[in-house]
Protein backbone atom coordinates (compact mmCIF):
# COMPACT_ATOMS: atom_id res chain seq x y z
CA UNK A 1 0.00 0.00 0.00
CA UNK A 2 0.78 3.14 -1.19
CA UNK A 3 0.67 6.88 -0.05
CA UNK A 4 1.13 9.34 -3.55
CA UNK A 5 0.72 12.22 -5.00
CA UNK A 6 0.76 11.62 -9.12
CA UNK A 7 0.89 14.11 -12.07
CA UNK A 8 -1.17 12.39 -14.76
CA UNK A 9 -0.69 11.33 -18.11
CA UNK A 10 -2.78 9.37 -20.47
CA UNK A 11 -1.84 6.65 -23.25
CA UNK A 12 -4.43 4.71 -25.32
CA UNK A 13 -5.99 1.20 -25.27
CA UNK A 14 -8.34 -1.14 -27.15
CA UNK A 15 -11.92 -1.46 -26.46
CA UNK A 16 -11.82 -4.99 -24.77
CA UNK A 17 -9.20 -4.03 -22.97
CA UNK A 18 -10.97 -1.20 -21.56
CA UNK A 19 -13.92 -3.07 -20.35
CA UNK A 20 -11.23 -5.60 -18.77
CA UNK A 21 -10.13 -2.63 -16.66
CA UNK A 22 -13.14 -1.01 -15.63
CA UNK A 23 -14.30 -4.45 -14.38
CA UNK A 24 -11.26 -4.71 -12.34
CA UNK A 25 -11.24 -0.74 -11.31
CA UNK A 26 -15.39 -0.91 -10.51
CA UNK A 27 -16.04 -4.74 -9.40
CA UNK A 28 -13.45 -4.14 -6.64
CA UNK A 29 -15.40 -1.17 -5.53
CA UNK A 30 -18.73 -2.73 -5.25
CA UNK A 31 -18.28 -6.33 -4.85
CA UNK A 32 -20.09 -9.13 -6.16
CA UNK A 33 -23.61 -9.42 -5.43
CA UNK A 34 -25.97 -10.39 -8.21
CA UNK A 35 -28.04 -7.02 -7.85
CA UNK A 36 -24.52 -5.12 -8.03
CA UNK A 37 -23.59 -7.18 -11.20
CA UNK A 38 -26.37 -6.57 -12.94
CA UNK A 39 -25.98 -2.54 -12.67
CA UNK A 40 -22.31 -2.92 -13.64
CA UNK A 41 -22.97 -5.57 -16.37
CA UNK A 42 -25.29 -2.55 -17.70
CA UNK A 43 -22.60 0.31 -17.42
CA UNK A 44 -19.94 -1.59 -18.65
CA UNK A 45 -22.47 -1.90 -21.64
CA UNK A 46 -23.14 1.51 -22.12
CA UNK A 47 -19.02 2.77 -22.10
CA UNK A 48 -18.31 -0.06 -24.80
CA UNK A 49 -21.14 1.09 -26.86
CA UNK A 50 -19.98 4.77 -26.41
CA UNK A 51 -16.51 3.78 -27.53
CA UNK A 52 -17.57 1.53 -30.43
CA UNK A 53 -20.17 4.94 -31.74
CA UNK A 54 -16.76 6.99 -31.43
CA UNK A 55 -14.31 4.77 -33.47
CA UNK A 56 -17.27 3.81 -36.42
CA UNK A 57 -18.98 7.10 -36.62
CA UNK A 58 -16.49 10.28 -35.81
CA UNK A 59 -15.38 12.85 -38.15
CA UNK A 60 -12.04 12.93 -37.07
CA UNK A 61 -8.99 11.07 -35.91
CA UNK A 62 -10.16 9.00 -32.26
CA UNK A 63 -7.56 6.75 -30.86
CA UNK A 64 -9.69 4.25 -28.70
CA UNK A 65 -6.55 4.23 -26.56
CA UNK A 66 -6.40 7.82 -25.51
CA UNK A 67 -10.14 7.71 -25.70
CA UNK A 68 -9.89 4.64 -22.42
CA UNK A 69 -7.29 6.23 -20.98
CA UNK A 70 -8.71 9.57 -20.48
CA UNK A 71 -12.10 8.20 -19.34
CA UNK A 72 -10.94 6.20 -16.98
CA UNK A 73 -8.88 9.19 -15.42
CA UNK A 74 -11.70 11.42 -15.24
CA UNK A 75 -13.67 9.04 -13.59
CA UNK A 76 -11.37 8.80 -10.63
CA UNK A 77 -10.97 12.49 -10.94
CA UNK A 78 -14.61 13.02 -9.93
CA UNK A 79 -13.74 10.34 -6.36
CA UNK A 80 -10.96 12.47 -4.87
CA UNK A 81 -7.73 14.63 -5.67
CA UNK A 82 -5.64 11.75 -5.52
CA UNK A 83 -7.32 8.97 -6.72
CA UNK A 84 -5.77 8.18 -10.70
CA UNK A 85 -5.60 5.74 -13.28
CA UNK A 86 -1.59 5.41 -14.50
CA UNK A 87 -1.36 3.97 -18.58
CA UNK A 88 2.04 1.76 -18.50
CA UNK A 89 4.25 4.38 -19.16
CA UNK A 90 3.37 6.82 -16.35
CA UNK A 91 2.90 3.45 -13.87
CA UNK A 92 6.40 2.28 -14.28
CA UNK A 93 7.87 5.44 -13.57
CA UNK A 94 5.77 5.06 -10.27
CA UNK A 95 7.54 1.45 -9.79
CA UNK A 96 11.17 2.91 -10.43
CA UNK A 97 10.82 5.57 -8.07
CA UNK A 98 9.04 3.67 -5.12
CA UNK A 99 12.04 1.06 -6.10
CA UNK A 100 14.84 3.47 -6.07
CA UNK A 101 16.80 2.10 -9.34
CA UNK A 102 16.04 1.33 -12.97
CA UNK A 103 18.40 0.50 -15.59
CA UNK A 104 19.69 3.28 -18.23
CA UNK A 105 21.54 6.83 -17.97
CA UNK A 106 20.30 8.01 -14.69
CA UNK A 107 18.68 11.44 -16.10
CA UNK A 108 15.43 12.76 -16.13
CA UNK A 109 14.29 14.49 -19.74
CA UNK A 110 11.56 16.65 -20.44
CA UNK A 111 10.38 18.56 -23.72
CA UNK A 112 11.46 22.64 -23.74
CA UNK A 113 10.42 23.55 -27.10
CA UNK A 114 10.82 20.69 -29.17
CA UNK A 115 14.30 19.69 -27.20
CA UNK A 116 15.06 16.63 -25.47
CA UNK A 117 16.46 18.79 -22.46
CA UNK A 118 18.02 17.28 -19.19
CA UNK A 119 15.96 18.38 -16.07
CA UNK A 120 18.07 15.83 -13.27
CA UNK A 121 21.04 13.82 -12.69
CA UNK A 122 20.86 11.39 -10.42
CA UNK A 123 24.54 11.65 -8.50
CA UNK A 124 26.82 8.30 -9.47
CA UNK A 125 24.81 7.34 -12.38
CA UNK A 126 26.63 6.50 -15.98
CA UNK A 127 25.74 10.10 -16.78
CA UNK A 128 26.89 11.81 -13.93
CA UNK A 129 29.89 9.76 -14.69
CA UNK A 130 30.44 10.51 -18.17
CA UNK A 131 29.86 14.42 -17.34
CA UNK A 132 25.95 15.07 -18.44
CA UNK A 133 24.39 17.98 -16.28
CA UNK A 134 20.94 19.96 -16.03
CA UNK A 135 20.51 21.50 -18.75
CA UNK A 136 21.86 19.42 -21.58
CA UNK A 137 20.11 19.27 -24.73
CA UNK A 138 20.09 15.99 -26.09
CA UNK A 139 20.28 16.81 -29.76
CA UNK A 140 21.07 13.19 -31.03
CA UNK A 141 20.77 9.85 -29.95
CA UNK A 142 22.52 7.00 -32.65
CA UNK A 143 23.05 9.83 -34.76
CA UNK A 144 19.32 10.28 -35.43
CA UNK A 145 18.14 14.15 -34.53
CA UNK A 146 15.87 14.20 -31.99
CA UNK A 147 14.03 17.05 -32.79
CA UNK A 148 10.64 17.09 -32.06
CA UNK A 149 10.82 13.69 -30.21
CA UNK A 150 8.46 12.98 -27.05
CA UNK A 151 10.13 12.15 -24.26
CA UNK A 152 8.80 8.00 -24.65
CA UNK A 153 10.74 7.95 -28.06
CA UNK A 154 13.88 9.03 -26.17
CA UNK A 155 13.32 6.72 -23.14
CA UNK A 156 12.80 3.83 -25.34
CA UNK A 157 16.09 4.57 -27.35
CA UNK A 158 18.33 5.78 -24.18
CA UNK A 159 17.28 2.70 -22.09
CA UNK A 160 18.38 -1.11 -22.68
CA UNK A 161 20.36 -3.44 -21.30
CA UNK A 162 22.84 -3.61 -18.41
CA UNK A 163 26.37 -2.84 -20.14
CA UNK A 164 25.36 -1.60 -23.13
CA UNK A 165 26.10 1.77 -24.53
CA UNK A 166 24.25 4.51 -26.07
CA UNK A 167 25.41 7.31 -28.35
CA UNK A 168 24.29 10.50 -28.21
CA UNK A 169 25.16 13.87 -29.05
CA UNK A 170 24.66 17.07 -26.69
CA UNK A 171 24.21 20.83 -27.09
CA UNK A 172 25.65 22.85 -23.93
CA UNK A 173 25.88 26.26 -23.22
CA UNK A 174 29.04 27.70 -23.63
CA UNK A 175 30.16 25.34 -26.40
CA UNK A 176 29.95 26.23 -29.75
CA UNK A 177 29.47 22.69 -31.45
CA UNK A 178 27.86 19.03 -29.86
CA UNK A 179 29.39 17.07 -27.98
CA UNK A 180 29.88 13.69 -28.77
CA UNK A 181 29.62 11.10 -25.81
CA UNK A 182 29.01 7.30 -25.48
CA UNK A 183 27.02 6.33 -22.27
CA UNK A 184 27.49 3.16 -20.41
CA UNK A 185 23.68 1.69 -19.48
CA UNK A 186 23.98 0.40 -15.84
CA UNK A 187 21.82 -0.25 -13.11
CA UNK A 188 20.45 3.87 -11.79
CA UNK A 189 19.35 4.57 -8.14
CA UNK A 190 17.66 7.17 -6.85
CA UNK A 191 18.25 8.47 -3.88
CA UNK A 192 16.08 9.64 -1.35
CA UNK A 193 18.42 11.29 1.18
CA UNK A 194 20.11 14.00 -1.07
CA UNK A 195 22.11 15.33 2.25
CA UNK A 196 23.17 14.16 5.02
CA UNK A 197 25.73 16.99 6.72
CA UNK A 198 26.84 18.05 9.46
CA UNK A 199 26.22 21.94 10.20
CA UNK A 200 28.74 22.11 13.22
CA UNK A 201 30.03 20.02 15.28
CA UNK A 202 26.98 18.52 16.97
CA UNK A 203 24.55 19.26 14.68
CA UNK A 204 23.31 16.59 12.06
CA UNK A 205 21.10 17.28 9.13
CA UNK A 206 19.21 15.20 7.12
CA UNK A 207 16.77 15.98 3.83
CA UNK A 208 14.28 13.62 2.72
CA UNK A 209 13.04 14.09 -0.71
CA UNK A 210 10.70 11.34 -0.63
CA UNK A 211 9.46 7.85 0.79
CA UNK A 212 10.80 4.76 -1.37
CA UNK A 213 11.28 1.55 -0.90
CA UNK A 214 15.19 2.33 0.31
CA UNK A 215 14.27 5.27 2.05
CA UNK A 216 14.83 3.71 5.79
CA UNK A 217 18.17 1.72 5.14
CA UNK A 218 19.12 5.30 3.27
CA UNK A 219 18.30 7.17 7.22
CA UNK A 220 19.84 4.21 9.06
CA UNK A 221 23.02 5.11 7.16
CA UNK A 222 23.11 8.64 7.28
CA UNK A 223 22.56 8.44 11.41
CA UNK A 224 25.16 6.15 11.59
CA UNK A 225 27.70 8.51 9.79
CA UNK A 226 26.30 11.21 11.62
CA UNK A 227 26.43 9.75 14.85
CA UNK A 228 30.19 9.03 14.20
CA UNK A 229 30.83 12.13 13.58
CA UNK A 230 29.28 13.77 16.84
CA UNK A 231 25.70 14.42 16.24
CA UNK A 232 24.55 15.08 19.72
CA UNK A 233 21.24 16.97 17.95
CA UNK A 234 19.62 16.96 14.60
CA UNK A 235 17.44 18.62 12.34
CA UNK A 236 15.43 16.35 10.10
CA UNK A 237 14.23 17.85 7.19
CA UNK A 238 10.88 17.29 4.95
CA UNK A 239 10.65 20.17 3.60
CA UNK A 240 9.23 19.48 -0.47
CA UNK A 241 8.47 16.06 0.19
CA UNK A 242 5.46 14.98 -1.26
CA UNK A 243 5.25 11.37 0.20
CA UNK A 244 5.42 8.01 -0.50
CA UNK A 245 5.40 4.54 0.88
CA UNK A 246 3.43 3.94 3.76
CA UNK A 247 5.32 1.10 5.60
CA UNK A 248 8.53 3.65 4.76
CA UNK A 249 6.65 6.85 6.79
CA UNK A 250 5.79 4.07 9.74
CA UNK A 251 9.79 2.57 9.87
CA UNK A 252 11.48 6.55 9.57
CA UNK A 253 9.32 7.15 12.71
CA UNK A 254 10.39 4.17 14.40
CA UNK A 255 13.95 5.59 14.02
CA UNK A 256 13.01 7.87 16.69
CA UNK A 257 9.93 6.79 18.53
CA UNK A 258 10.00 3.62 21.47
CA UNK A 259 9.22 0.42 20.63
CA UNK A 260 5.29 -0.07 21.00
CA UNK A 261 4.20 3.65 20.39
CA UNK A 262 1.50 4.09 17.54
CA UNK A 263 2.59 5.76 14.93
CA UNK A 264 -0.70 5.91 12.55
CA UNK A 265 -3.86 4.29 12.26
CA UNK A 266 -5.80 3.66 9.13
CA UNK A 267 -9.51 3.59 8.61
CA UNK A 268 -11.87 2.49 5.37
CA UNK A 269 -14.60 0.65 3.51
CA UNK A 270 -12.31 -2.03 1.71
CA UNK A 271 -10.80 -5.32 3.86
CA UNK A 272 -7.41 -5.05 6.06
CA UNK A 273 -7.56 -0.93 5.35
CA UNK A 274 -8.70 -0.55 9.08
CA UNK A 275 -4.88 -1.03 10.87
CA UNK A 276 -3.21 0.44 13.75
CA UNK A 277 0.60 0.80 13.39
CA UNK A 278 3.12 0.65 15.77
CA UNK A 279 6.80 1.18 16.55
CA UNK A 280 8.14 -2.67 16.48
CA UNK A 281 11.97 -2.13 16.57
CA UNK A 282 14.05 -1.09 19.25
CA UNK A 283 16.08 1.83 18.27
CA UNK A 284 19.38 4.36 19.78
CA UNK A 285 18.31 7.38 18.84
CA UNK A 286 15.81 7.96 21.57
CA UNK A 287 17.93 10.65 23.20
CA UNK A 288 18.52 13.08 20.94
CA UNK A 289 16.63 16.25 20.34
CA UNK A 290 15.22 16.40 17.06
CA UNK A 291 13.88 19.40 14.93
CA UNK A 292 11.30 18.37 12.29
CA UNK A 293 11.44 20.70 9.40
CA UNK A 294 8.18 21.43 7.20
CA UNK A 295 6.54 23.36 4.82
CA UNK A 296 3.36 24.10 2.66
CA UNK A 297 4.69 21.47 0.30
CA UNK A 298 5.23 18.76 3.01
CA UNK A 299 2.32 15.87 2.22
CA UNK A 300 1.15 12.57 2.79
CA UNK A 301 3.94 10.03 4.17
CA UNK A 302 6.17 12.95 5.20
CA UNK A 303 2.91 14.09 7.50
CA UNK A 304 2.28 10.88 9.12
CA UNK A 305 6.37 11.22 10.40
CA UNK A 306 5.82 14.67 11.53
CA UNK A 307 1.97 14.22 12.91
CA UNK A 308 3.38 10.90 14.62
CA UNK A 309 6.49 12.89 16.28
CA UNK A 310 4.43 15.79 17.70
CA UNK A 311 1.84 13.83 18.82
CA UNK A 312 4.30 11.82 21.13
CA UNK A 313 5.94 15.31 21.72
CA UNK A 314 9.71 13.58 20.29
CA UNK A 315 10.33 16.15 17.99
CA UNK A 316 9.68 20.40 17.81
CA UNK A 317 7.71 21.08 14.40
CA UNK A 318 9.95 23.96 12.56
CA UNK A 319 7.90 25.82 9.30
CA UNK A 320 4.75 26.05 7.80
CA UNK A 321 1.51 24.18 8.09
CA UNK A 322 2.05 21.30 5.63
CA UNK A 323 -0.51 20.12 2.89
CA UNK A 324 -2.84 17.92 4.40
CA UNK A 325 -3.11 15.01 2.54
CA UNK A 326 -4.70 12.09 4.69
CA UNK A 327 -5.86 9.91 2.06
CA UNK A 328 -4.91 6.44 1.43
CA UNK A 329 -4.17 5.72 -2.03
CA UNK A 330 -3.64 1.35 -2.70
CA UNK A 331 -2.02 0.67 -5.91
CA UNK A 332 -4.10 -1.75 -8.32
CA UNK A 333 -1.85 -3.24 -11.34
CA UNK A 334 -4.41 -3.79 -14.21
CA UNK A 335 -4.11 -4.91 -17.35
CA UNK A 336 -1.34 -4.01 -20.23
CA UNK A 337 1.17 -2.94 -17.49
CA UNK A 338 -1.66 0.00 -16.03
CA UNK A 339 -2.22 1.02 -12.58
CA UNK A 340 -5.22 2.88 -10.48
CA UNK A 341 -4.32 4.13 -7.22
CA UNK A 342 -7.34 4.40 -4.86
CA UNK A 343 -8.70 5.87 -2.46
CA UNK A 344 -9.03 3.02 0.23
CA UNK A 345 -8.34 4.90 3.31
CA UNK A 346 -8.01 7.92 5.68
CA UNK A 347 -5.08 8.33 7.98
CA UNK A 348 -4.98 9.52 11.42
CA UNK A 349 -2.09 10.61 13.65
CA UNK A 350 -1.73 8.97 17.18
CA UNK A 351 -3.72 11.90 18.96
CA UNK A 352 -6.71 10.94 16.37
CA UNK A 353 -6.20 13.77 14.28
CA UNK A 354 -7.68 13.34 10.39
CA UNK A 355 -5.58 16.33 8.86
CA UNK A 356 -6.88 15.91 5.37
CA UNK A 357 -8.11 19.52 3.88
CA UNK A 358 -11.31 19.72 2.38
CA UNK A 359 -11.48 20.20 -1.08
CA UNK A 360 -13.95 21.99 -3.72
CA UNK A 361 -15.79 20.14 -6.31
CA UNK A 362 -13.37 21.07 -9.36
CA UNK A 363 -10.16 20.30 -6.44
CA UNK A 364 -8.99 24.10 -7.60
CA UNK A 365 -8.81 25.43 -4.03
CA UNK A 366 -7.02 22.58 -3.21
CA UNK A 367 -4.70 21.42 -5.41
CA UNK A 368 -3.22 25.45 -5.15
CA UNK A 369 -3.08 25.39 -1.53
CA UNK A 370 0.63 25.81 -1.89
CA UNK A 371 0.16 29.21 -4.17
CA UNK A 372 -1.67 31.06 -1.62
CA UNK A 373 -0.87 32.71 1.78
CA UNK A 374 -0.93 30.61 4.85
CA UNK A 375 -3.06 32.16 8.13
CA UNK A 376 -1.11 31.54 11.01
CA UNK A 377 -4.55 32.57 12.83
CA UNK A 378 -6.83 30.33 11.24
CA UNK A 379 -10.23 29.67 13.61
CA UNK A 380 -10.35 25.91 14.70
CA UNK A 381 -13.54 24.08 15.39
CA UNK A 382 -14.00 22.73 19.25
CA UNK A 383 -14.16 19.28 17.44
CA UNK A 384 -10.47 19.44 15.84
CA UNK A 385 -8.80 20.06 19.29
CA UNK A 386 -6.85 16.86 20.16
CA UNK A 387 -3.67 16.78 22.61
CA UNK A 388 -0.46 15.32 22.26
CA UNK A 389 1.01 12.79 24.82
CA UNK A 390 2.18 15.30 27.33
CA UNK A 391 -0.87 17.75 27.39
CA UNK A 392 0.40 20.08 24.27
CA UNK A 393 -2.77 21.63 22.12
CA UNK A 394 -2.86 20.20 18.34
CA UNK A 395 -5.71 20.31 15.72
CA UNK A 396 -7.19 18.44 13.12
CA UNK A 397 -8.83 19.94 9.65
CA UNK A 398 -5.76 20.83 7.53
CA UNK A 399 -2.66 19.76 7.94
CA UNK A 400 0.05 19.77 10.72
CA UNK A 401 0.52 23.00 11.99
CA UNK A 402 3.75 23.70 13.04
CA UNK A 403 4.98 24.40 17.06
CA UNK A 404 7.00 27.29 15.99
CA UNK A 405 5.60 29.04 12.88
CA UNK A 406 8.86 30.40 10.11
CA UNK A 407 7.07 31.10 6.88
CA UNK A 408 9.58 30.18 3.93
CA UNK A 409 7.93 28.29 1.29
CA UNK A 410 11.05 28.62 -1.05
CA UNK A 411 14.39 26.96 -0.16
CA UNK A 412 13.53 28.22 3.49
CA UNK A 413 12.73 32.40 1.94
CA UNK A 414 10.04 33.60 2.00
CA UNK A 415 10.34 36.04 -1.72
CA UNK A 416 8.14 38.32 -3.26
CA UNK A 417 5.57 37.26 -5.84
CA UNK A 418 8.63 38.56 -8.50
CA UNK A 419 11.21 36.52 -6.63
CA UNK A 420 8.95 33.06 -7.11
CA UNK A 421 8.43 33.74 -10.28
CA UNK A 422 12.44 34.15 -11.15
CA UNK A 423 12.65 30.76 -9.29
CA UNK A 424 9.47 28.65 -10.97
CA UNK A 425 11.04 30.11 -14.77
CA UNK A 426 14.01 28.04 -13.52
CA UNK A 427 16.28 31.04 -14.48
CA UNK A 428 18.88 30.15 -11.49
CA UNK A 429 19.56 26.63 -13.36
CA UNK A 430 19.15 28.09 -16.19
CA UNK A 431 22.01 30.81 -15.66
CA UNK A 432 23.67 27.89 -13.90
CA UNK A 433 24.45 26.32 -17.09
CA UNK A 434 27.19 28.65 -18.13
CA UNK A 435 29.53 27.34 -15.49
CA UNK A 436 31.81 23.93 -14.88
CA UNK A 437 33.82 22.87 -11.77
CA UNK A 438 37.74 23.87 -12.37
CA UNK A 439 39.46 19.99 -12.54
CA UNK A 440 36.49 18.49 -13.96
CA UNK A 441 37.78 16.48 -16.87
CA UNK A 442 34.90 14.26 -17.93
CA UNK A 443 33.93 17.31 -20.30
CA UNK A 444 36.67 19.93 -21.23
CA UNK A 445 35.06 23.49 -20.60
CA UNK A 446 34.13 25.10 -23.45
CA UNK A 447 35.27 28.34 -24.87
CA UNK A 448 32.55 30.63 -23.39
CA UNK A 449 32.46 28.50 -19.60
CA UNK A 450 33.54 30.20 -16.89
CA UNK A 451 35.36 27.71 -14.46
CA UNK A 452 35.27 27.95 -10.84
CA UNK A 453 36.19 26.26 -7.66
CA UNK A 454 34.48 24.85 -4.57
CA UNK A 455 35.35 28.32 -3.28
CA UNK A 456 34.00 30.53 -4.94
CA UNK A 457 31.99 33.53 -4.42
CA UNK A 458 28.19 35.35 -5.61
CA UNK A 459 30.15 38.36 -6.68
CA UNK A 460 28.74 41.24 -8.20
CA UNK A 461 29.58 40.69 -12.07
CA UNK A 462 27.71 37.61 -11.54
CA UNK A 463 24.29 39.20 -9.77
CA UNK A 464 24.72 41.87 -12.31
CA UNK A 465 25.04 38.94 -15.38
CA UNK A 466 21.77 37.70 -13.47
CA UNK A 467 20.24 40.78 -13.74
CA UNK A 468 20.16 41.25 -17.87
CA UNK A 469 19.00 37.28 -18.08
CA UNK A 470 15.99 37.94 -15.76
CA UNK A 471 15.14 41.21 -17.25
CA UNK A 472 15.13 39.46 -20.49
CA UNK A 473 12.78 36.49 -19.51
CA UNK A 474 8.90 36.59 -19.70
CA UNK A 475 9.02 37.43 -16.05
CA UNK A 476 7.68 41.16 -15.07
CA UNK A 477 10.27 43.48 -13.62
CA UNK A 478 10.13 44.83 -10.55
CA UNK A 479 13.48 46.48 -9.51
CA UNK A 480 11.63 47.35 -5.91
CA UNK A 481 11.22 43.32 -5.57
CA UNK A 482 14.84 42.74 -7.03
CA UNK A 483 16.24 44.75 -3.90
CA UNK A 484 14.03 43.08 -1.63
CA UNK A 485 14.59 39.54 -3.17
CA UNK A 486 18.18 40.13 -3.48
CA UNK A 487 20.08 38.07 -0.03
CA UNK A 488 17.19 35.29 -2.13
CA UNK A 489 18.36 35.87 -5.77
CA UNK A 490 22.08 35.43 -4.58
CA UNK A 491 21.57 32.42 -2.43
CA UNK A 492 19.47 30.72 -5.40
CA UNK A 493 22.31 31.36 -7.95
CA UNK A 494 25.15 29.75 -5.46
CA UNK A 495 22.66 26.91 -4.94
CA UNK A 496 22.05 26.54 -8.56
CA UNK A 497 25.70 26.30 -9.31
CA UNK A 498 26.27 24.27 -6.45
CA UNK A 499 23.76 21.32 -7.30
CA UNK A 500 25.67 21.20 -10.89
CA UNK A 501 28.88 21.15 -9.99
CA UNK A 502 29.76 19.76 -6.68
CA UNK A 503 26.78 17.89 -5.82
CA UNK A 504 23.70 18.18 -3.29
CA UNK A 505 25.30 17.77 -0.15
CA UNK A 506 27.86 20.42 -0.60
CA UNK A 507 24.80 22.77 -2.04
CA UNK A 508 22.31 22.06 1.22
CA UNK A 509 25.48 22.19 3.38
CA UNK A 510 26.16 26.36 1.38
CA UNK A 511 22.54 26.61 1.58
CA UNK A 512 22.44 25.89 4.98
CA UNK A 513 24.35 29.05 6.01
CA UNK A 514 21.86 31.39 4.53
CA UNK A 515 18.15 29.27 4.67
CA UNK A 516 16.12 31.64 7.19
CA UNK A 517 14.12 29.14 7.94
CA UNK A 518 16.92 26.42 9.12
CA UNK A 519 18.45 29.48 11.03
CA UNK A 520 15.51 29.65 13.08
CA UNK A 521 15.66 26.11 13.65
CA UNK A 522 18.62 26.42 14.90
CA UNK A 523 17.84 28.39 17.50
CA UNK A 524 14.99 26.41 18.39
CA UNK A 525 17.03 23.54 20.09
CA UNK A 526 16.39 24.50 23.85
CA UNK A 527 12.70 24.15 22.74
CA UNK A 528 13.19 20.41 21.34
CA UNK A 529 15.30 19.15 24.63
CA UNK A 530 12.27 20.57 26.76
CA UNK A 531 10.08 18.23 24.45
CA UNK A 532 12.75 15.34 24.84
CA UNK A 533 12.54 15.78 28.55
CA UNK A 534 8.72 15.36 28.34
CA UNK A 535 8.79 12.79 26.27
CA UNK A 536 10.70 10.88 28.46
CA UNK A 537 8.65 11.42 31.50
CA UNK A 538 5.41 10.48 29.90
CA UNK A 539 6.61 7.35 28.99
CA UNK A 540 8.22 6.74 32.42
CA UNK A 541 4.96 7.33 34.07
CA UNK A 542 3.29 4.90 31.46
CA UNK A 543 5.53 1.96 31.78
CA UNK A 544 5.37 2.68 36.26
CA UNK A 545 1.35 2.34 36.27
Amino acid sequence: MYIFIYMRKYRSLSSSAFVIILCALVGGWFGSSALAQDQLDQQYRVLADALQAIENTYVGDAESDRLVYSAIGGMLQTLDPHSNFMDPNSYRQMRERQEGRYYGLGITIGSVDGDLTVSQIFEGSPAYTTGLRRGDVIARIEKQDTKGWTTEQAVGQLRGQKGTTVNIGVRRVGYDKLIDLKVPRDEVRMPTIPAAVMLDSGTGYIRVTDFGENTDQELGRALRDLTQKGMTRLVFDLRENPGGALDQAIKVANRFLPKGKLIVYTRGRAPNSAQDYHATESTEYLNIPVITMVNRNSASASEIVSGALQDHDRSLIVGETTFGKALVQSVYKVSQQAGAAITTARYYTPSGRLIQRPWDGTFDEYLTYRYREQDPNKAHKPDELKFTDGGRKVYSGGGVEPDERFDGPVEGFNPTRFGRALYARNLFASYSQQYARRGDTRIPPGPNTKVVGPDYEVTDAMVAEFKELAKKSPVKWDEAAWQKDLEFIKAMIRHEIDVDLFGQATAFLNLAKHDPQLQFALTRFAAAQQLLDMSRQTTARRVSR
